[in-house]
């Protein structure tokens, strides 16, 4: 089985707009975390997992207008993905950094 740890993704969105961070590649799942980065003002930022690949919907989110000091970091739990999930981000500023980490594993 092999295995694939550290950054697997970064992104700094444009303000107020949904972006795909991260799609799970076939045949891999795995436990991951998100790191958000704030380089300016106090904001809020939202993640969400799109199981399989579904369209954004309220109840994918794992953090909703979560808000972030200026100057500041914060990250999501720990969360298990599979295959094809999408991990979303926004930011209501265009002054969040987002880095997306894990260790997948491949499925047997």
């Amino acid at each position: 089985m092999a295995v694939t740890r550290g950054i697997l993704a970064q992104a700094n969105p444009l303000a107020a707009t949904p972006t795909d961070l991260y799609t799970v590649t076939a045949g891999v799942n795995g436990t991951c975390r998100v790191i958000i980065a704030n380089r300016g003002a106090a904001t809020s930022f939202r993640v969400s997992i799109g199981v399989a690949g579904a369209l954004d919907s309220l109840e994918q989110y794992v953090a909703y207008d979560k808000q972030i000091a200026a100057n500041d970091t914060g990250a999501t739990i720990a969360f298990f993905v599979n295959e094809g999930d999408v991990i979303r981000v926004y930011a209501t500023l265009a002054t969040l950094s987002f880095t997306f980490t894990a260790q997948e594993q491949t499925i047997a």
